[in-house]
C-alpha cells in the first residue's frame, strides 16, 4: 500500500524536495474523490485546496459572456489543480469540472500556508515549483485563447 508520502515523493512536482518537507506536506494531504460532472472547484468560491490529479481527467474552464463555459485546458494524471490558495483573496478564477472519474490527492491551503510561512526555505521552493506550474498553464491558456478567437480566414 502506498503512504501519502511515498506518493508525493514520487510525484515530480515534489522532486527533489527534502524529507522533512515532504513529512510536512504530508501531514496536509487526504485522498478525494470526485464524479463525473462534479465541480472540484467554482470561480469566486474560496480557495482552500490545491490538488494533484492521480487518475481521470478535469476541464478548466471559464464563462465567457454569450458563449457559456469555454474549456481552457484539460488536466489529467500527473497535473496540478490550483494555485489560487497561495494568494489572498483565496478564490478560485476559473472552474474545473470533472470529465471522467477522478482520483486526486488535496494539499489544504491553509495548513500549507501555515508551514510555508514557518519555513520560509519551504516557502520559497513552493513558489518556485508554483511559478512553473502557473507559467506552463498561462502559455496553455494563452495558446487556447487563441484558438477559440482565431478568425476564420478563408
Amino acid at each position: 500500500m502506498e503512504t501519502l508520502e511515498f506518493i508525493l515523493a514520487q510525484h515530480p512536482f515534489f522532486e527533489g524536495l527534502p524529507q522533512p518537507h515532504l513529512e510536512l506536506l504530508t501531514g496536509c494531504a487526504t485522498n478525494v474523490v470526485f464524479k463525473a460532472g462534479e465541480y472540484i472547484l467554482r470561480e469566486g468560491a474560496p480557495a482552500d485546496h490545491f490538488y494533484i490529479i492521480r487518475q481521470g481527467r478535469v476541464a478548466v474552464e471559464t464563462n465567457i459572456p454569450n458563449r457559456g463555459a469555454v474549456v481552457v485546458e484539460s488536466l489529467e494524471r500527473g497535473d496540478i489543480l490550483g494555485w489560487s490558495w497561495l494568494f489572498p483573496p483565496y478564490r478560485w478564477h476559473f472552474d474545473a469540472r470533472v470529465i471522467d472519474l477522478t482520483r486526486a490527492l488535496a494539499l489544504d491551503g491553509a495548513c500549507l500556508r501555515g508551514k510555508i510561512e514557518a519555513d520560509h526555505n519551504l516557502g520559497f521552493d513552493f513558489f518556485k515549483r508554483f511559478s512553473q506550474v502557473m507559467m506552463d498553464r498561462l502559455q496553455a491558456t494563452r495558446l487556447q485563447m487563441l484558438d477559440i478567437y482565431k478568425v476564420d480566414q478563408s
